[in-house]
Protein backbone atom coordinates (compact mmCIF):
# COMPACT_ATOMS: atom_id res chain seq x y z
CA UNK A 1 0.00 0.00 0.00
CA UNK A 2 2.50 2.63 -1.31
CA UNK A 3 0.33 5.11 -3.47
CA UNK A 4 -2.13 7.81 -2.70
CA UNK A 5 -4.22 5.80 -5.09
CA UNK A 6 -4.00 2.56 -2.60
CA UNK A 7 -4.37 4.21 0.65
CA UNK A 8 -7.91 5.71 -0.64
CA UNK A 9 -9.24 2.35 -2.76
CA UNK A 10 -8.04 0.51 1.58
CA UNK A 11 -9.97 3.60 2.92
CA UNK A 12 -13.38 2.70 0.74
CA UNK A 13 -12.90 -0.63 1.96
CA UNK A 14 -12.84 0.00 5.30
CA UNK A 15 -16.01 2.51 4.90
CA UNK A 16 -17.71 -0.25 3.84
CA UNK A 17 -18.44 -1.77 7.27
CA UNK A 18 -20.41 1.09 7.83
CA UNK A 19 -21.76 2.69 4.75
CA UNK A 20 -23.91 0.88 2.19
CA UNK A 21 -22.00 0.00 -1.24
CA UNK A 22 -25.03 2.54 -3.00
CA UNK A 23 -23.99 5.33 -0.65
CA UNK A 24 -20.22 5.24 -1.40
CA UNK A 25 -20.92 4.99 -4.94
CA UNK A 26 -23.43 7.70 -5.18
CA UNK A 27 -21.38 10.42 -2.58
CA UNK A 28 -17.51 9.06 -3.73
CA UNK A 29 -17.94 8.19 -7.41
CA UNK A 30 -16.04 11.81 -7.74
CA UNK A 31 -13.72 12.14 -5.06
CA UNK A 32 -10.47 11.46 -6.29
CA UNK A 33 -6.94 11.00 -3.90
CA UNK A 34 -4.50 13.80 -4.90
CA UNK A 35 -1.69 13.58 -2.37
CA UNK A 36 -0.63 12.59 1.44
CA UNK A 37 1.56 15.43 2.85
CA UNK A 38 2.67 14.19 6.23
CA UNK A 39 -0.67 13.43 8.37
CA UNK A 40 -2.93 15.59 5.75
CA UNK A 41 -4.69 13.34 3.15
CA UNK A 42 -5.63 15.96 0.21
CA UNK A 43 -8.86 15.19 -2.46
CA UNK A 44 -10.52 16.32 -4.93
CA UNK A 45 -14.09 16.71 -6.02
CA UNK A 46 -15.45 19.27 -8.85
CA UNK A 47 -18.66 18.56 -7.81
CA UNK A 48 -19.41 21.68 -5.04
CA UNK A 49 -22.63 19.73 -3.62
CA UNK A 50 -21.37 16.17 -3.25
CA UNK A 51 -17.95 18.07 -1.45
CA UNK A 52 -19.98 19.70 0.59
CA UNK A 53 -22.04 16.51 1.88
CA UNK A 54 -19.17 14.33 2.47
CA UNK A 55 -17.53 17.52 4.56
CA UNK A 56 -20.35 17.58 6.54
CA UNK A 57 -21.51 14.08 7.11
CA UNK A 58 -18.93 11.91 5.87
CA UNK A 59 -15.37 12.97 7.15
CA UNK A 60 -15.74 11.26 10.46
CA UNK A 61 -16.08 7.86 8.56
CA UNK A 62 -13.31 8.85 6.12
CA UNK A 63 -11.08 9.85 9.45
CA UNK A 64 -11.97 6.62 11.21
CA UNK A 65 -10.86 4.46 8.52
CA UNK A 66 -7.40 6.35 7.88
CA UNK A 67 -6.54 5.73 11.78
CA UNK A 68 -7.54 2.09 11.51
CA UNK A 69 -5.03 1.49 8.18
CA UNK A 70 -2.14 3.86 9.98
CA UNK A 71 -2.83 3.76 13.94
CA UNK A 72 -2.50 7.70 14.05
CA UNK A 73 -4.78 10.64 13.17
CA UNK A 74 -5.16 12.49 10.18
CA UNK A 75 -6.46 15.38 8.83
CA UNK A 76 -8.35 15.53 5.50
CA UNK A 77 -8.55 18.30 2.61
CA UNK A 78 -10.93 18.04 -0.16
CA UNK A 79 -10.01 21.02 -2.98
CA UNK A 80 -12.46 22.27 -4.95
CA UNK A 81 -11.30 22.70 -8.74
CA UNK A 82 -10.11 26.36 -8.08
CA UNK A 83 -7.66 24.89 -5.77
CA UNK A 84 -6.57 21.91 -7.76
CA UNK A 85 -5.85 24.55 -10.48
CA UNK A 86 -3.94 26.36 -8.36
CA UNK A 87 -1.42 23.37 -7.42
CA UNK A 88 1.83 23.71 -8.95
CA UNK A 89 2.24 20.25 -9.13
CA UNK A 90 -1.96 19.11 -9.89
CA UNK A 91 -0.57 17.27 -12.85
CA UNK A 92 1.76 14.88 -11.29
CA UNK A 93 0.85 10.95 -10.67
CA UNK A 94 -0.02 10.49 -7.26
CA UNK A 95 2.50 10.76 -4.64
CA UNK A 96 3.59 8.06 -2.05
CA UNK A 97 2.58 7.88 0.73
CA UNK A 98 4.86 9.37 3.75
CA UNK A 99 5.99 8.13 7.13
CA UNK A 100 8.38 10.89 7.86
CA UNK A 101 6.54 11.72 11.46
CA UNK A 102 7.50 8.13 12.73
CA UNK A 103 10.74 9.19 14.05
CA UNK A 104 12.63 7.89 17.02
CA UNK A 105 13.56 11.40 18.07
CA UNK A 106 9.10 12.16 18.33
CA UNK A 107 8.62 8.75 20.15
CA UNK A 108 8.31 9.06 23.59
CA UNK A 109 10.36 6.72 25.80
CA UNK A 110 9.58 4.87 29.22
CA UNK A 111 9.75 1.96 31.09
CA UNK A 112 7.13 0.02 29.36
CA UNK A 113 8.68 0.59 25.54
CA UNK A 114 12.53 1.01 26.64
CA UNK A 115 13.57 -2.21 25.61
CA UNK A 116 11.88 -2.25 22.47
CA UNK A 117 12.86 1.53 21.56
CA UNK A 118 16.51 0.50 22.37
CA UNK A 119 16.64 -2.67 20.33
CA UNK A 120 15.10 -1.03 17.54
CA UNK A 121 17.33 1.58 17.61
CA UNK A 122 19.93 -0.63 17.40
CA UNK A 123 18.66 -2.41 13.82
CA UNK A 124 18.16 0.69 12.96
CA UNK A 125 21.84 1.91 12.79
CA UNK A 126 23.22 -1.35 12.28
CA UNK A 127 20.93 -3.73 10.17
CA UNK A 128 21.26 -7.39 10.52
CA UNK A 129 24.65 -6.89 12.99
CA UNK A 130 22.82 -8.55 16.45
CA UNK A 131 19.29 -8.50 16.57
CA UNK A 132 17.36 -10.84 13.76
CA UNK A 133 14.84 -10.96 13.64
CA UNK A 134 13.40 -8.53 15.51
CA UNK A 135 9.92 -8.95 16.54
CA UNK A 136 8.12 -6.45 18.54
CA UNK A 137 4.62 -7.10 20.26
CA UNK A 138 1.83 -5.71 22.07
CA UNK A 139 -1.45 -4.20 21.85
CA UNK A 140 -3.03 -2.21 19.56
CA UNK A 141 -1.85 1.48 20.16
CA UNK A 142 1.28 1.07 22.23
CA UNK A 143 3.87 2.40 19.22
CA UNK A 144 4.90 -0.87 17.68
CA UNK A 145 4.06 0.55 14.10
CA UNK A 146 5.98 3.84 14.80
CA UNK A 147 8.87 1.94 15.77
CA UNK A 148 8.59 -0.08 12.48
CA UNK A 149 8.29 2.91 10.70
CA UNK A 150 10.88 4.74 12.45
CA UNK A 151 13.49 1.61 11.71
CA UNK A 152 12.88 2.35 7.82
CA UNK A 153 13.34 6.12 8.05
CA UNK A 154 16.52 5.53 9.58
CA UNK A 155 17.92 3.34 7.13
CA UNK A 156 16.57 4.77 4.03
CA UNK A 157 18.74 8.12 5.56
CA UNK A 158 22.03 6.63 6.58
CA UNK A 159 21.89 3.53 3.82
CA UNK A 160 20.74 5.09 0.83
CA UNK A 161 21.52 2.07 -1.51
CA UNK A 162 19.31 -0.38 0.84
CA UNK A 163 16.61 -1.68 -0.72
CA UNK A 164 13.54 -1.64 1.66
CA UNK A 165 10.40 -3.23 1.93
CA UNK A 166 7.41 -2.34 4.57
CA UNK A 167 4.18 -4.29 4.50
CA UNK A 168 1.08 -5.54 6.83
CA UNK A 169 0.42 -9.08 6.93
CA UNK A 170 -3.06 -8.89 5.56
CA UNK A 171 -1.92 -6.59 2.50
CA UNK A 172 0.90 -9.39 1.59
CA UNK A 173 -1.73 -12.54 1.99
CA UNK A 174 -4.24 -10.38 -0.39
CA UNK A 175 -0.92 -9.21 -2.10
CA UNK A 176 -0.25 -12.47 -2.94
CA UNK A 177 -4.02 -13.80 -3.93
CA UNK A 178 -4.26 -11.07 -6.17
CA UNK A 179 -1.00 -12.60 -7.58
CA UNK A 180 -1.66 -15.91 -7.57
CA UNK A 181 -5.36 -14.98 -9.63
CA UNK A 182 -3.07 -13.21 -12.29
CA UNK A 183 -0.40 -15.58 -13.01
CA UNK A 184 2.87 -17.13 -12.40
CA UNK A 185 4.53 -13.99 -13.51
CA UNK A 186 2.55 -11.95 -11.44
CA UNK A 187 3.53 -14.52 -8.48
CA UNK A 188 7.30 -14.46 -9.72
CA UNK A 189 7.06 -10.77 -9.25
CA UNK A 190 5.86 -10.85 -5.81
CA UNK A 191 8.16 -13.33 -4.36
CA UNK A 192 11.15 -11.36 -5.98
CA UNK A 193 9.58 -7.71 -4.86
CA UNK A 194 10.20 -9.19 -0.91
CA UNK A 195 13.25 -11.75 -1.33
CA UNK A 196 15.34 -8.87 -2.89
CA UNK A 197 15.10 -6.89 -0.37
CA UNK A 198 17.86 -5.68 1.91
CA UNK A 199 15.27 -5.02 5.10
CA UNK A 200 12.02 -6.79 5.14
CA UNK A 201 9.43 -4.49 7.87
CA UNK A 202 6.20 -6.62 8.57
CA UNK A 203 3.60 -5.17 10.58
CA UNK A 204 0.63 -7.24 11.89
CA UNK A 205 2.21 -10.48 10.96
CA UNK A 206 -0.23 -12.38 12.98
CA UNK A 207 -2.74 -11.75 10.08
CA UNK A 208 -0.74 -14.33 7.96
CA UNK A 209 -1.39 -17.02 10.24
CA UNK A 210 -3.99 -19.63 9.02
CA UNK A 211 -3.26 -18.35 5.52
CA UNK A 212 -1.87 -21.96 3.71
CA UNK A 213 0.10 -20.36 0.65
CA UNK A 214 0.71 -16.65 2.61
CA UNK A 215 2.61 -18.77 5.63
CA UNK A 216 4.37 -20.99 3.15
CA UNK A 217 5.74 -18.20 0.53
CA UNK A 218 6.82 -16.58 4.02
CA UNK A 219 8.29 -18.91 5.11
CA UNK A 220 11.01 -19.02 1.85
CA UNK A 221 11.21 -15.71 2.04
CA UNK A 222 12.41 -15.60 5.81
CA UNK A 223 15.04 -18.37 5.08
CA UNK A 224 16.13 -16.50 2.17
CA UNK A 225 16.87 -13.10 3.83
CA UNK A 226 18.10 -14.47 7.12
CA UNK A 227 20.39 -16.73 5.22
CA UNK A 228 21.74 -13.95 3.28
CA UNK A 229 22.25 -11.96 6.12
CA UNK A 230 19.67 -9.01 5.68
CA UNK A 231 17.04 -7.46 8.22
CA UNK A 232 14.09 -8.82 9.51
CA UNK A 233 11.58 -6.59 10.98
CA UNK A 234 8.26 -7.62 12.61
CA UNK A 235 5.80 -6.45 14.55
CA UNK A 236 2.48 -8.76 16.17
CA UNK A 237 0.04 -7.87 18.84
CA UNK A 238 1.40 -11.23 20.84
CA UNK A 239 4.23 -13.32 21.11
CA UNK A 240 4.88 -16.30 18.63
CA UNK A 241 4.12 -18.87 20.97
CA UNK A 242 0.23 -17.36 21.65
CA UNK A 243 -0.35 -16.99 17.67
CA UNK A 244 -2.82 -19.42 16.96
CA UNK A 245 -2.86 -21.38 13.52
CA UNK A 246 0.67 -20.21 12.88
CA UNK A 247 2.85 -23.16 11.30
CA UNK A 248 5.96 -23.80 13.86
CA UNK A 249 8.38 -23.83 11.61
CA UNK A 250 7.38 -20.28 10.94
CA UNK A 251 7.46 -20.06 14.99
CA UNK A 252 10.58 -21.15 15.80
CA UNK A 253 12.23 -18.72 13.23
CA UNK A 254 10.55 -15.92 14.88
CA UNK A 255 12.08 -16.86 17.80
CA UNK A 256 15.40 -17.25 16.54
CA UNK A 257 16.50 -13.30 17.24
CA UNK A 258 14.95 -11.02 19.61
CA UNK A 259 11.73 -10.53 21.23
CA UNK A 260 10.56 -7.60 22.96
CA UNK A 261 6.94 -6.18 24.16
CA UNK A 262 5.46 -2.89 24.39
CA UNK A 263 3.22 -2.39 27.56
CA UNK A 264 0.40 0.13 28.06
CA UNK A 265 2.75 3.40 29.52
CA UNK A 266 2.72 4.46 32.71
CA UNK A 267 1.56 7.15 34.14
CA UNK A 268 4.81 9.56 34.10
CA UNK A 269 4.86 8.21 30.51
CA UNK A 270 1.41 9.10 29.98
CA UNK A 271 2.04 12.64 31.41
CA UNK A 272 5.25 13.17 28.60
CA UNK A 273 3.24 11.75 26.07
CA UNK A 274 0.82 14.75 26.98
CA UNK A 275 2.87 17.30 27.32
CA UNK A 276 4.81 16.28 23.56
CA UNK A 277 1.20 15.93 21.97
CA UNK A 278 -0.19 19.26 23.03
CA UNK A 279 3.24 20.81 22.51
CA UNK A 280 3.12 20.42 18.62
CA UNK A 281 -0.96 20.93 18.58
CA UNK A 282 -0.41 23.96 20.45
CA UNK A 283 -2.51 23.49 23.07
CA UNK A 284 -2.09 25.35 26.74
CA UNK A 285 -2.38 22.38 28.79
CA UNK A 286 -2.18 22.85 32.73
CA UNK A 287 -0.89 20.15 34.31
CA UNK A 288 -3.86 19.58 36.60
CA UNK A 289 -5.52 18.54 33.33
CA UNK A 290 -2.60 17.19 31.93
CA UNK A 291 -2.54 15.08 35.05
CA UNK A 292 -6.19 13.88 34.50
CA UNK A 293 -6.25 12.41 31.81
CA UNK A 294 -3.18 10.75 32.66
CA UNK A 295 -4.65 8.86 35.43
CA UNK A 296 -8.27 8.23 33.33
CA UNK A 297 -6.89 6.93 30.10
CA UNK A 298 -4.56 4.15 30.59
CA UNK A 299 -5.11 2.19 27.71
CA UNK A 300 -2.86 2.87 25.30
CA UNK A 301 -1.45 5.95 23.28
CA UNK A 302 -3.69 6.10 20.40
CA UNK A 303 -7.06 6.72 23.43
CA UNK A 304 -4.32 9.44 25.06
CA UNK A 305 -3.98 11.36 21.57
CA UNK A 306 -7.84 11.11 20.08
CA UNK A 307 -8.28 12.64 23.74
CA UNK A 308 -6.01 15.75 23.22
CA UNK A 309 -7.43 16.10 19.15
CA UNK A 310 -10.89 16.18 20.63
CA UNK A 311 -9.78 18.78 23.14
CA UNK A 312 -8.18 20.78 20.22
CA UNK A 313 -11.59 20.39 18.11
CA UNK A 314 -13.71 21.60 21.59
CA UNK A 315 -10.89 24.84 21.64
CA UNK A 316 -11.03 25.42 18.16
CA UNK A 317 -14.96 25.40 17.88
CA UNK A 318 -15.52 27.08 21.01
CA UNK A 319 -12.75 29.08 21.86
CA UNK A 320 -11.91 27.81 25.16
CA UNK A 321 -8.63 27.08 26.61
CA UNK A 322 -8.93 23.36 27.80
CA UNK A 323 -10.08 22.55 31.45
CA UNK A 324 -11.35 19.33 33.27
CA UNK A 325 -14.93 19.68 32.27
CA UNK A 326 -13.64 20.25 28.57
CA UNK A 327 -11.54 17.09 29.19
CA UNK A 328 -13.96 15.28 30.70
CA UNK A 329 -16.76 15.44 27.87
CA UNK A 330 -13.77 14.35 25.40
CA UNK A 331 -13.12 11.72 27.26
CA UNK A 332 -16.87 10.45 27.29
CA UNK A 333 -16.97 10.86 23.51
CA UNK A 334 -13.44 8.62 22.88
CA UNK A 335 -15.04 5.94 25.53
CA UNK A 336 -18.14 6.03 24.44
CA UNK A 337 -17.44 4.95 20.86
CA UNK A 338 -15.35 2.00 21.79
CA UNK A 339 -18.05 0.97 24.05
CA UNK A 340 -21.22 0.86 22.41
CA UNK A 341 -20.15 -0.91 19.27
CA UNK A 342 -22.09 -4.61 18.57
CA UNK A 343 -21.46 -6.21 15.95
CA UNK A 344 -24.08 -7.77 13.66
CA UNK A 345 -24.68 -10.93 14.55
CA UNK A 346 -24.19 -11.54 10.45
CA UNK A 347 -21.24 -9.83 10.80
CA UNK A 348 -19.86 -12.59 13.29
CA UNK A 349 -21.02 -15.49 11.41
CA UNK A 350 -19.28 -14.32 7.93
CA UNK A 351 -16.06 -14.13 10.14
CA UNK A 352 -16.48 -17.60 11.56
CA UNK A 353 -17.47 -18.83 8.13
CA UNK A 354 -14.52 -17.53 6.65
CA UNK A 355 -12.11 -18.59 9.66
CA UNK A 356 -13.38 -22.31 9.70
CA UNK A 357 -13.87 -22.20 5.80
CA UNK A 358 -17.62 -22.81 6.41
CA UNK A 359 -20.23 -21.28 4.55
CA UNK A 360 -22.50 -18.58 6.80
CA UNK A 361 -25.24 -20.68 5.62
CA UNK A 362 -24.18 -24.00 6.52
CA UNK A 363 -23.02 -22.88 10.47
CA UNK A 364 -27.14 -21.53 10.55
CA UNK A 365 -28.39 -24.95 8.75
CA UNK A 366 -28.65 -28.59 9.88
CA UNK A 367 -25.36 -30.31 8.63
CA UNK A 368 -23.61 -32.23 11.27
CA UNK A 369 -19.94 -32.24 10.08
CA UNK A 370 -17.20 -31.27 12.57
CA UNK A 371 -16.42 -28.46 10.95
CA UNK A 372 -19.96 -27.21 10.52
CA UNK A 373 -20.71 -27.58 14.46
CA UNK A 374 -17.80 -26.67 15.80
CA UNK A 375 -18.49 -23.20 13.57
CA UNK A 376 -21.89 -23.24 14.75
CA UNK A 377 -20.73 -23.57 18.62
CA UNK A 378 -18.22 -20.89 18.35
CA UNK A 379 -20.79 -18.35 16.14
CA UNK A 380 -23.36 -19.01 19.31
CA UNK A 381 -20.68 -18.53 21.76
CA UNK A 382 -19.63 -15.17 20.45
CA UNK A 383 -23.17 -13.70 19.53
CA UNK A 384 -24.10 -14.41 22.93
CA UNK A 385 -20.98 -12.59 24.21
CA UNK A 386 -20.59 -10.09 21.85
CA UNK A 387 -24.59 -8.87 20.76
CA UNK A 388 -27.82 -8.41 23.11
CA UNK A 389 -29.81 -11.41 21.47
CA UNK A 390 -31.18 -13.51 23.95
CA UNK A 391 -30.70 -17.59 23.96
CA UNK A 392 -34.39 -17.77 22.48
CA UNK A 393 -33.41 -14.67 19.66
CA UNK A 394 -30.26 -16.57 19.40
CA UNK A 395 -31.86 -20.45 18.34
CA UNK A 396 -33.96 -18.75 16.08
CA UNK A 397 -30.78 -17.51 13.97
CA UNK A 398 -29.92 -20.59 13.70
CA UNK A 399 -32.61 -22.48 12.02
CA UNK A 400 -35.05 -22.28 14.74
CA UNK A 401 -33.33 -24.36 17.59
CA UNK A 402 -34.23 -23.66 21.12
CA UNK A 403 -32.53 -22.40 23.65
CA UNK A 404 -31.71 -25.38 25.95
CA UNK A 405 -29.53 -26.34 22.16
CA UNK A 406 -28.24 -22.89 22.65
CA UNK A 407 -27.39 -23.09 26.22
CA UNK A 408 -25.49 -26.40 25.20
CA UNK A 409 -23.52 -25.11 22.73
CA UNK A 410 -22.41 -22.07 25.39
CA UNK A 411 -21.74 -24.56 27.90
CA UNK A 412 -19.69 -26.48 25.14
CA UNK A 413 -17.16 -23.81 24.37
CA UNK A 414 -16.78 -22.24 27.99
CA UNK A 415 -15.87 -25.82 29.13
CA UNK A 416 -13.37 -26.44 25.98
CA UNK A 417 -12.14 -23.14 26.70
CA UNK A 418 -10.87 -23.73 30.11
CA UNK A 419 -9.24 -27.01 29.45
CA UNK A 420 -7.68 -25.87 25.98
CA UNK A 421 -5.67 -22.45 26.78
CA UNK A 422 -4.81 -23.17 22.54
CA UNK A 423 -8.54 -23.10 21.97
CA UNK A 424 -9.13 -20.08 24.29
CA UNK A 425 -6.67 -17.98 22.74
CA UNK A 426 -8.54 -18.83 19.16
CA UNK A 427 -12.14 -17.99 20.17
CA UNK A 428 -10.40 -14.71 21.62
CA UNK A 429 -8.21 -13.74 18.59
CA UNK A 430 -11.70 -14.38 16.59
CA UNK A 431 -13.54 -11.70 18.71
CA UNK A 432 -10.55 -9.38 18.83
CA UNK A 433 -10.30 -9.32 14.75
CA UNK A 434 -14.45 -8.79 14.38
CA UNK A 435 -14.35 -5.62 17.04
CA UNK A 436 -11.20 -4.66 15.42
CA UNK A 437 -13.12 -4.92 11.73
CA UNK A 438 -15.86 -2.26 12.51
Amino acid sequence: MNSVADVWQNVLDRMGSDLSQTTITTWFDELEPVEIQGNVLILHCGNSFKRGYIESLFMKNIKEALLDLFSTDFQVEILDDEAMAKRSDAARPASRFSTDNFTFENFVVGPSNKLAYAASMNVAHMPAANYNPLLIYGDSGLGKTHLIHAIANVIRTKYPNMRTAYTKGDDMANELIDAIQEGRQATAGVREKYRKADVLLVDDVQFIAGKKQTQEEFFHTFNTLYESGRQIVLTSDRPPHEITMLEDRLRTRFEWGLLVDVEPPDYETRMAILRSKAASLGIPMPDTVSSYIAENVTANVRQLEGTLNKVQAYKDLLQNDPDKATVKRAMKDIFKTVTEYIPAPEAILDYVGKYYDVDPEIIRGQQRSRAATAARQVAMYLIRSMTNLSQDEIGALFGGRDHTTVIYSLRQIDTKMKKDPAFAETVKEIKTNISSSR
